[in-house]
């Protein structure tokens, strides 16, 4: 380990966790031929081939497989000593680098972060929102904020429970005007609904008393977004079903009214995951901490 330095193990884990030195590059600010060239001055110290390059691939060999692993360690635990140095100075500091799908980062993390960033000055977060399944150990997140109905894989990842949302059935006051409200589950099969999915006719409903009914509403549009079925809703076409963190304030508005308020159908969970070493830095903690506190009191 004498042989070479923190900044080639540095610049190598980036490079594999970004999936090109291009990107590597981009993100730590330094020309793309810097990240090249110290990478292959890491695998002339060591007199081993870490990365497989070719003009349109770039992957790692099974010796930087493990290598990866033990170096990304290594890197965390110089950013851990760094950051114990800085929290005894001053307050969490630095990026955290955050993902979440775009409907949690819409309605659940779009108010509080600059909340956030007002309380500690010297941190910076980059959300980055996308609906695809993200890797958060090899894309190198620090924190993945998921929104889910069936629980998580038990996996590697440290995971905490952040807040559970019931979800209500809601219509705007225009719907309620025209066509009145059910008084029982089985009165929405005469009602119009805005659908999460047309493969999926049925809600399954939940009341406050422990009944659990299925009713079948009749269909006028479908959408597997929340936003569009809140203007959908919002815009009188039907009944349909939200979470609390999604509808609790255009309710608090006036821009709808629950339906049937004794009546849920079912919950969603929101969990953040965290690789178990960043978990360990000041920056990371802190940033799960305040989620926890502020998401916790919706």
């Amino acid at each position: 380990m004498s042989s070479f330095n923190l900044n080639d193990l540095n610049l190598f884990v980036h490079a594999v966790e970004s999936g090109s030195f291009t990107a590597a590059g981009r993100r730590l600010g330094v020309p793309k031929s810097t990240v090249s060239k110290r990478v292959a001055e890491l695998e002339a110290k060591l007199g081993a081939r870490l990365i497989q390059r070719t003009s349109r691939s770039f992957s790692l060999t099974d010796l930087g497989r493990d290598f990866f692993e033990h170096a990304q360690a290594s890197v965390i635990e110089a950013e851990m000593a760094e950051s114990i140095v800085r929290s005894r100075l001053s307050e969490p500091s630095g990026t955290v680098r955050i993902t979440a799908s775009v409907p949690t980062s819409q309605f659940t993390l779009a108010e509080h972060l600059p909340e956030l960033a007002i309380r500690y000055p010297k941190l910076k977060v980059s959300l980055h929102v996308t609906d695809r399944f993200v890797d958060i150990i090899q894309e190198g997140f620090d924190i993945a904020v998921r929104s889910h109905q069936l629980p998580l894989a038990d996996s590697s990842l440290v995971q905490r429970k952040l807040a559970e949302h019931e979800f209500l059935l809601v219509a705007a006051p225009s719907y309620a005007d025209r066509h009145g409200v059910p008084q029982r589950p089985e009165e929405l099969a005469a009602h119009a609904a805005v659908m999460p999915s047309l493969s999926d006719m049925v809600w399954r409903l939940f009341s406050t008393s422990g009944e659990e009914t299925l009713v079948k509403p009749h269909p006028v549009m479908a959408a597997d977004e929340p936003f569009v079925l809140l203007r959908a809703a919002a815009a009188g076409m039907g009944i349909t079903i939200l979470p609390t963190s999604v509808c609790r304030e255009p309710i608090e508005q006036g821009q709808l009214l629950r339906v049937l308020p004794e009546w849920t159908a079912g919950r969603i969970t929101t969990t953040v995951l965290v690789p178990h070493r960043r978990g360990q830095l000041p920056s990371v903690r802190a940033t799960v901490e305040f989620l926890s506190e502020r998401l916790g009191q919706l």
